[in-house]
C-alpha cells in the first residue's frame, strides 16, 4: 500500500459513513477573519483551537513561515480574495516560535536540492534570469520581525482595504500561548 492508496481507501469510508457531516459549513467565515500562518505540522489544529475558532469560523492561508514576501504573489492574492470575496474583515498573521524558517539557509537547501537531482545549470539559469535564488530561499532571524514585515506588506498593499485591522501574533507551538506583536486596532502604530 502507498500513502495515496491509504488516503483513497479511508476517503471511501469517510464519504460512505457520512463523516463529513460534522464539518458542513459554507464558504464564508463566520468570524469574518482570515489567518495567515505557517504550514508547520504542530500548528494544523493548534492555531485555531488556541484562538477558540472552530470549523467554518475562519479562512486559513498557510505557507513556510507565515511570510508575505511578494506583494503580488499567491499569498497576498489569497488574502485579498478572502477580504473582497469571502467577507473577511480582519487579518491575523500568526508566526511561531521554533519555526524552521528561522534556521533556513539558502546554502543548505540548495545543497539538498542538488543531492536530490537539481542540476547546477538549472540554478545558474535562474540566477542569470534575474532571480535571486539565495534571497528567495533564505529564512529569517526573528519571528517577531518577520510577523511585523508581513503585517506591513499587507497593510501597505495598494489593493488592501485601508482601514482593515491586520494583527500580528506569535504562537508557542508547544502550549498555544499567543504573544501580541502588532495590534491592528491601533491605527497610529508605525510598521
Amino acid at each position: 500500500m502507498t500513502l495515496l492508496n491509504d488516503v483513497l481507501t479511508y476517503n471511501e469510508k469517510f464519504v460512505s459513513d457520512k463523516m463529513y457531516e460534522e464539518f458542513t459549513t459554507d464558504k464564508f467565515p463566520d468570524k469574518r477573519v482570515v489567518i495567515l500562518t505557517c504550514m508547520d505540522t504542530r500548528l494544523v489544529e493548534l492555531v485555531t483551537k488556541a484562538m477558540n475558532f472552530r470549523n467554518g469560523d475562519v479562512k486559513i492561508v498557510r505557507n513556510a513561515g507565515a511570510i508575505v514576501n511578494h506583494p503580488f504573489g499567491s499569498i497576498m492574492r489569497s488574502l485579498l480574495v478572502a477580504v473582497y470575496q469571502l467577507q473577511a474583515d480582519e487579518v491575523l498573521v500568526v508566526g511561531h516560535h521554533d519555526c524552521g524558517m528561522s534556521t533556513l539557509s539558502s546554502e543548505t537547501i540548495l545543497g539538498v536540492m542538488k543531492e536530490r537531482g537539481v542540476q547546477d545549470d538549472t540554478i545558474d539559469t535562474l540566477r542569470h534570469a534575474g532571480i535571486d535564488v539565495d534571497h528567495w530561499l533564505e529564512g529569517f532571524s526573528s519571528v517577531q520581525e518577520s510577523v511585523k514585515h508581513s503585517v506591513g506588506m499587507i497593510k501597505q498593499h495598494p489593493l488592501m482595504v485601508k482601514d482593515i485591522p491586520v494583527h500580528g501574533l506569535v504562537i508557542d507551538p508547544e502550549t498555544g500561548k499567543l504573544d501580541l506583536v502588532v495590534d491592528g486596532y491601533e491605527r497610529e502604530t508605525a510598521l
